[in-house]
């Protein structure tokens, strides 16, 4: 078993969106037993609570944005990441602007502020989503799958017709310690070549250096070296463990993927969701069923203050 658990005090935060280009306050604050993650945004009266649950998934391109009530807010996927891989299971994220702050492009200031807070463990347990079917989506030439696995595990594979990028996959078993290490370092990227495009839309507003990995035609055009020789790959890992976390409760199963994206995650569990003989939940065994499965259940270390 493993218990849900919040964050112990509040966290501040300030920087950018990275669509948008507007400053962002953000703070993270503790939130009740069975809460899940809430978005509030502080810059509107009313109509201005959206939870983090899939059904309020509006838009997929470029981000994963979230819109209730004719409310939205923009690009939560890698917050979303830094609470799935460090255990964070309830939490209220106030904002003051319709897009979370993309800080250095990927979910590592996050981490470290969750870690600098701590976690509290509390008074129920986490029920977790036992995958029993393999279930498929396809778009184009990409494809994302998730079928049964007794712990869960993430593989995936991109291929960019860029000599910086080319083909890079990479497989991991999941775990806090692994996500901290080897995934939430991992920033997001784009090409010079699109920001024209994106900007005339009033997109990549707040993109820069600092924010992002950049390619022109050929090369990184970023000062010092990637964090990892796989990095672009380990990012798209980073957001598909945002993006599945939407799902309201951690996957037992193996996430394999090739050119998949936001659209395709959330079609995943979209559909794995509306396939209920492909499941079960287990966790709160008084009131969920029981499984004869030996499934390995992820453990988070009760982060210090």
């Amino acid at each position: 078993m493993n218990f849900q658990r919040t964050v112990k005090s509040e966290i501040w935060c300030k920087s950018v969106g990275l669509h948008s280009g507007r400053k962002v306050n953000m703070t993270i604050k503790p939130a009740e037993v069975d809460d899940g993650i809430i978005f509030v945004r502080k810059d509107l009266p009313k109509n201005n609570v959206i939870k983090a649950e899939l059904k309020n998934v509006c838009d997929t391109m470029l981000a994963t944005n979230l819109g209730t009530n004719g409310t939205r807010v923009s690009t939560v996927e890698h917050l979303l990441s830094a609470f799935s891989g460090m255990g964070v299971t309830n939490a209220i994220v106030e904002i003051d602007s319709p897009e979370i702050p993309i800080m250095d492009g990927s979910a590592l200031p996050f981490v470290n502020m969750l870690k600098g807070v701590g976690t509290v463990v509390q008074g129920e347990c986490e029920r977790f989503l036992v995958v029993k079917k393999t279930i498929p989506v396809t778009d184009g030439d990409g494809w994302a799958m998730i079928k049964p696995s007794p712990k869960f595990k993430i593989t995936y594979k991109i291929d960019f017709e860029h000599p910086a990028i080319g083909e890079q996959s990479y497989h991991m078993d999941f775990s806090d310690v692994a996500y901290e290490k080897d995934i939430c370092p991992a920033r997001t990227f784009g090409f010079i070549r699109d920001v024209e495009h994106l900007q005339a839309k009033g997109l990549a507003l707040g993109g820069s250096l600092d924010s992002a990995i950049v390619l022109d035609d050929e090369k990184i055009i970023n000062k010092g070296k990637l964090r990892f020789s796989d990095e672009f790959v380990k990012h798209k890992i980073l957001d598909a463990i945002g993006d599945l976390s939407l799902l309201g409760m951690p996957i037992i199963g193996h996430f394999i993927a090739y050119k998949s994206g936001h659209k395709l995650n959330n079609l995943l569990i979209e559909k794995l969701l509306a396939s209920e003989e492909s499941w079960t939940i287990v966790g709160r065994f008084n009131d969920e069923e029981e499984t004869d499965e030996i499934i390995n259940i992820p453990t988070f270390s009760v982060l210090p203050v």
